[in-house]
């Protein structure tokens, strides 16, 4: 059986990509990341939705709380009821964060003989940020060929982005085809009990289920 890592944080785009992987035959292992973001409300979803899918799921402490992000740093607020989004880089990047994950990722697949990595990245009804961009998942497929092992030695890691070109939409519908527990993923930038429902992930988010026919499952302060 082909393994895979996969990229969980715990969100809508996430836990639909890892039901991907697990409806592709792949034996998984769900990675994700405590690294110093500012609520670990997501940790629990992709617990959660490990543990509806049996799969072994890797926790991997950094600190980026250096790093200049809303999602890092408690003094930067969060952006909310947004008109425009994706049109620009929005504060809620976080540098180099998808790069750091990757890596981290492909020394887990070269630990455990896995070849590939799925990631939930998206690139149409997103907020912006340079790394869910297909040129950058090819540049650093190049990388990893060049600079592991299982490159080296003829047995490259791919990256696989199977939500890449959906919409919101079409994730709502695949992760519903797929049986997918979307009730238990969390896509809110700011912790508490409900989503708040005014943060660009959250309002991406609602669209999604809009426009796919179906209501959110999850609670919502607005």
């Amino acid at each position: 059986m082909t393994r895979a890592v996969v990229l969980l944080s715990g969100g809508l785009d996430s836990t639909t990509t890892l039901a991907q992987a697990i409806e592709d035959g792949c034996e998984v292992t769900a990675i994700s990341f405590r690294y110093g973001q500012r609520h670990t409300r997501e940790l629990v979803s992709a617990e959660n939705v490990c543990k509806h899918y049996g799969v072994n799921h890797a926790v991997i402490d950094l600190n980026l709380s250096s790093f200049r992000s809303a999602l890092t740093r408690p003094d930067i607020d969060v952006p909310e009821d947004r008109e425009e989004i994706g049109g620009d880089i929005p504060i809620t990047y976080v540098p180099a964060r998808n790069i750091i994950f990757l890596s981290i990722a492909a020394g887990l697949c070269e630990s455990i003989d896995a070849d590939r990595i799925y990631i939930g990245a998206n690139s149409v009804d997103y907020s912006g940020y340079p790394d869910c961009r297909k040129e950058f998942f090819d540049a650093f497929e190049e990388t990893l060929l060049k600079g592991t092992k299982a490159g080296v030695e003829g047995h490259p890691i791919r990256i696989m982005t199977p939500i890449l070109n959906d919409s919101k939409a079409d994730i709502v519908r695949r992760g519903k085809r797929l049986g997918a527990p979307l009730n238990l993923s969390w896509s809110c930038y700011n912790g508490g009990e409900k989503a708040c429902g005014r943060c660009d992930s959250c309002r991406l988010r609602l669209k999604g289920f809009h426009e796919a026919g179906y209501e959110d499952e999850i609670e919502y302060e607005t």
